[in-house]
């Protein structure tokens, strides 16, 4: 785990960037992007009296990598149980600690759950920097591990933000299956797998269905591209540990899957948050590559 400290303050650096973002749809049919403007930018809108945002890093990256396999591809996040709900309840337990030790800290917790700009407060603590892929990049460790957020009313030391060390690397750009990341840093989600998979509701647009390289929850291709994820060293995190059948499932099996098996299987990973009509209509286009 990565922890960096930045003071409670609003983000004049992201709030045009988000506002052209927003302006060019680049969010697709995520309207609740488009919710809570100002307190996405101003953290002591979320906590009144708030001081400092403890950002932290969490590794998820797995053992063995699923998506090798000849079969449909997972995102590596999703192979354990939720991280929503193993990373919440270790920062409600850190929150009691810093209470135990200091006294009455007023204080919230977040993980990917609320209007908070994780990503700018990872960069602005020090984290990491911001990749060309829009994740956060940390030397000798890579980006694939969960950021989560305290914002507390407890003045704290403050770390500053790290160098950019992307260069003039552009695998993630070149690599990605849709062409979404459409300038440094910037994602179009209505051509992203992850957005596409995941957050679309409807039909998957055909043109993009002879892309999705066989991914049907997620995608992990700009991560994979990255050179600094050769440092990605596997996680200690038991809860995020695979089913033991997500790895053993062929493309036959995939599509013939019960809702009692997806039930199992998913029972408690972010993969819920598709379902299991919304898993089979990913698998399902995921077959159609090559045929549009």
């Amino acid at each position: 785990m990565f922890c960096g400290i930045a003071k409670a303050e609003f983000l004049e650096e992201e709030a045009p960037k988000l506002e052209k973002w927003l302006k060019q749809n680049m969010h697709g049919k995520m309207s609740y992007m488009e919710n809570h403007f100002d307190k996405r930018l101003d953290p002591t809108k979320l906590v009144p009296g708030a001081k400092s945002v403890v950002s932290l890093a969490y590794n998820y990256y797995p053992e063995n990598d699923l998506a090798q396999e000849e079969g449909f591809k997972v995102a590596k996040y999703a192979y354990g149980k939720d991280y929503h709900f193993v990373i919440k309840e270790k920062l409600k337990l850190f929150l009691e600690m810093i209470r135990e030790e200091i006294g009455d800290v007023d204080g919230r917790v977040f993980v990917d759950s609320a209007p908070v700009m994780e990503r700018a407060w990872a960069k602005k603590s020090g984290i990491g920097w911001i990749g060309k892929n829009s994740l956060i990049l940390r030397k000798q460790a890579g980006s694939f591990f969960f950021l989560a957020e305290l914002i507390i009313d407890l003045d704290l030391e403050y770390d500053g933000p790290v160098k950019d060390y992307c260069g003039t690397c552009s695998a993630c750009m070149d690599n990605c299956p849709t062409d979404a990341i459409t300038e440094p840093t910037v994602i179009d989600a209505n051509r992203c797998i992850s957005y596409l998979t995941i957050e679309l509701k409807d039909e998957i647009p055909n043109e993009l269905q002879s892309k999705m390289d066989d991914w049907i929850f997620g995608c992990d291709v700009c991560q994979d591209v990255c050179p600094w994820n050769r440092f990605s060293k596997a996680h200690q995190e038991s809860q995020f540990k695979p089913h033991p059948q997500l790895g053993d499932l062929d493309k036959k099996e995939w599509k013939e899957l019960t809702k009692e098996v997806f039930n199992e299987i998913f029972r408690k990973s972010a993969v819920k948050r598709t379902k299991y009509e919304g898993l089979m209509r990913n698998i399902q286009a995921a077959e159609n590559e090559g045929d549009s």
